[in-house]
């Protein structure tokens, strides 16, 4: 599972060479490179019949021009060596909802998102879903509320709804709540960043996350 970084053109013949693969056009200083990296070491774990690859794209320019990768990020997609499909710069949300496809996984039924929604939930405590993660929030609103409940010190998980577009989007009918971030305490959701904001005005965030 993961992300395997290719450095030669034998390499990527023999990586595409795979039924289904997600390759990334990539460059170490571009951040947004990082971004989807991540996003696509996450996927490695939920699709394992999907080879997730990162191809330098200025020391493999060849392999670049070929595919007519003119910035980076890009994400090409193969089937069988042939590229299918593609997404030029970054879209999260597209590339799950295309490795998803390209491996034929069949949409949840509502019973089952809930089911899976419900165990998200109550993964831990405190549960925290937002863009991005604990480490990496990938929106100020995240950050803001990372940066509060890190100052609590009590402990908490947290869901990347980036990664997941039926979380992303079941979550908020479940739960009646249109935006993110979302906090929830035993199971139940206590709001969103403004909500979070007022309880450390009046002084009861660190009680009410535990409970």
């Amino acid at each position: 599972m993961g992300v395997e970084k290719v450095s030669t053109a034998d390499e990527y013949n023999k990586s595409i060479g795979n039924p289904n693969v997600c390759v990334l056009f990539s460059a170490d200083w571009a951040e947004q490179c990082a971004q989807i990296k991540d996003a696509m070491t996450t996927l490695s774990a939920q699709l394992p019949s999907m080879k997730f690859v990162e191809v330098p794209a200025e020391e493999l320019s060849d392999i670049s021009l070929k595919h007519q990768v003119e910035a980076v990020p890009t994400v090409i997609f193969f089937q069988n060596g042939k590229a299918v499909d593609r997404i030029d710069g970054i879209d999260i949300v597209g590339l799950t909802t295309k490795c998803k496809n390209l491996v034929g996984v069949a949409e949840e039924t509502k019973d089952k998102l809930e089911e899976r929604l419900k165990m998200l939930i109550n993964k831990a405590k405190v549960m925290i879903f937002m863009k991005g993660d604990r480490n990496m929030p990938r929106c100020g609103f995240s950050k803001q509320l990372i940066a509060i409940i890190n100052d609590t010190k009590v402990a908490y998980e947290t869901f990347d709804i980036l990664t997941d577009e039926a979380v992303r989007q079941g979550l908020k009918t479940y739960s009646d709540w249109p935006t993110y971030p979302q906090v929830y305490v035993n199971g139940e959701l206590i709001g969103g960043l403004d909500i979070i904001k007022e309880l450390l005005a009046n002084g009861e965030l660190t009680q009410t996350l535990n409970g």
